[in-house]
C-alpha cells in the first residue's frame, strides 16, 4: 500500500527573480532576444508550477550570462510567478499554484472562456508568447525521486527533437491529461502536420540540487540541438558523454475514479513490472493491472485525487 512520501531536503530553494520582472515584451517576467538573423522563434518556459524551482535557476543562468541567439529569437518566460512568490519552507508544495493548475488550461475554449483565476489571468497574458513560438521547452520537476524524463508527445517531431538533444536518458512519448491540456499540447504543438514542436522536461525531484543542474544542462542542450547558439557558448554547460537515450511509449494513462485509489507498493517511477496482469493498485474495488509484460510505470502519484492521472503505463521501444 502506498505510504506518504517524505519531503525531500530543501537543497534547491527559490531565487530572487524580482530583477527579471521588467522584460522587453510588454509582459512582466518575459524577455525576448532577437538575433536579427533568420531562424526560429524559441521559447523556454519556467515556473509553470510555482514549487518547481529548477527552471528559475536555469533561466537565471541564461540571463546572467547574457546568452543570446545567433539566429532567430529566444524568449525566456517565468510563468506562474504569483504561485512562486508564495513559497514557504514549512509547506513548500503549497506554492504549486494559487487557484488552479496552470498546466491544465491550454486550449482556446478555456482561455477564451468566462472563468477567472490567478492562473488563467497569467496564462492569458503569456498566451501570445506561447502561440508564436516555433519550439518550446517547458521545465518541470517531480515530487518523487525519479530520474529525469523528457515528455515528447506522440508526434514524431517531438521524438526527433528529444533525441537530437541527447538528454535526459529517458524519453516518454505521452498523450495529454484527462484533467486538461498542458502548455506543451497547445494549438500547433499538438498537431502532427506542423513543424512547431514542444517538449516538457521533468528534471527530477522538487528542491533536489541535481534537478537544478539537470535543468541547466537541458536548456543548453535544447539551444544547441536547434543551432540557436554557438557550440562554443553551449559547450561548458553540455553533459559530457551523456550515453544512450531510451524511448518509452505510453500505452495508456490511468485516471483516478474514486477517493479510494491506492497503489500496492511505493512506486517512484520507471519501475518495470515483468508480467501482464500484475495488480499494481486498486481504485475502490477495481484492481489496476498491467496490460502487458515489461510494463513501465511513469510518474505515479502519491497524492491521488479523482479525475487526476494516477500513473502512465508504458513500454520500452527499440
Amino acid at each position: 500500500m502506498t505510504t506518504p512520501v517524505s519531503r525531500p531536503a530543501l537543497a534547491l530553494l527559490p531565487i530572487d527573480i524580482q530583477g527579471y520582472r521588467v522584460g522587453n515584451t510588454g509582459v512582466e517576467y518575459v524577455h525576448k532576444f532577437d538575433s536579427g538573423q533568420p531562424g526560429p522563434n524559441v521559447l523556454i518556459n519556467a515556473l509553470t508550477h510555482g514549487n518547481e524551482v529548477c527552471g528559475a535557476h536555469a533561466l537565471a543562468v541564461l540571463l546572467e550570462n547574457d546568452i543570446r541567439p545567433s539566429r532567430g529569437s529566444l524568449t525566456l518566460s517565468f510563468a506562474n510567478v504569483a504561485a512562486y512568490h508564495t513559497f514557504d519552507q514549512e509547506n513548500p508544495a503549497a506554492s504549486r499554484f494559487v487557484d488552479e493548475d496552470f498546466n491544465r488550461l491550454w486550449s482556446d475554449d478555456i482561455l477564451d472562456g468566462g472563468r477567472q483565476s490567478v492562473e488563467l489571468t497569467r496564462a492569458r497574458q503569456i498566451r501570445g508568447v506561447v502561440a508564436e513560438a516555433d519550439y518550446l521547452l517547458d521545465i518541470h520537476s517531480m515530487h518523487l525521486p525519479c530520474p529525469a524524463l523528457m515528455l515528447c508527445g506522440t508526434a514524431e517531431k517531438g521524438r526527433r527533437l528529444a533525441f537530437a538533444m541527447g538528454v535526459p536518458a529517458h524519453v516518454v512519448a505521452d498523450p495529454g491529461h484527462a484533467a486538461g491540456p498542458r502548455m506543451r499540447d497547445y494549438d500547433r504543438f499538438a498537431q502532427t502536420d506542423t513543424e512547431q514542436t514542444a517538449l516538457l522536461i521533468e528534471c527530477g525531484q522538487h528542491w533536489a540540487k541535481e534537478s537544478g543542474q539537470t535543468a541547466i544542462h537541458a536548456v543548453f542542450h535544447f539551444l544547441d540541438a536547434l543551432g540557436l547558439i554557438d557550440r562554443a557558448v553551449a559547450a561548458p554547460y553540455l553533459v559530457k558523454n551523456p550515453g544512450r537515450q531510451r524511448l518509452i511509449e505510453v500505452v495508456g494513462p490511468i485516471t483516478i475514479q474514486t477517493e479510494a485509489f491506492r497503489f500496492v507498493d511505493d512506486y517512484n517511477g520507471l519501475e518495470v513490472i515483468a508480467k501482464a496482469g500484475t495488480v499494481i493498485g486498486h481504485d475502490g474495488a477495481q484492481p489496476i493491472v498491467t496490460p502487458h509484460d515489461e510494463c513501465v510505470l511513469i510518474m505515479p502519484t502519491h497524492r491521488p485525487k479523482p479525475g487526476q492521472t494516477a500513473v502512465r503505463l508504458g513500454r520500452f521501444i527499440a
